[in-house]
């Protein structure tokens, strides 16, 4: 919107701080001015530090929750379902066992 400000500008400002200020609480504004600045850094910095740790927190836990979900969907895939087909050919063949019945046509002693 302004653009930045350049050399007569800042010359202008310092003019217009001297006279509303005088030449004795000129250096104690520019002390205090450059200690406001230098902590307004420094908190943008910290908050700045936070939020990508906190996105970061979060994408690890996004990759955690989808290993998690792709990890039971394999499971489960290879895990046949009690009753299905897939149940029965997993499973080892039953001994063939002889049942002889009684048909009724022999005699009883």
């Amino acid at each position: 919107m302004f653009g930045s400000i350049g050399m007569p500008e800042m010359i202008i400002i310092l003019v217009i701080a001297l006279i509303i200020f005088g030449p004795r609480k000129l250096p104690e504004l520019g002390k205090s001015l450059g200690r406001s600045l230098n902590e307004f850094k420094k908190a943008s910095n910290e908050l700045r530090s936070t939020l990508e740790e906190e996105i970061r927190v979060e994408d690890r836990k996004d990759q955690k929750s989808q290993l998690e979900s792709e990890q039971k969907s394999a499971v489960s895939a290879a895990v046949p379902v009690p009753g299905s087909d897939a149940d029965l050919a997993s499973c080892p063949a039953p001994h063939a066992e002889t049942v002889t019945r009684s048909t009724g046509t022999g005699t009883s002693a």
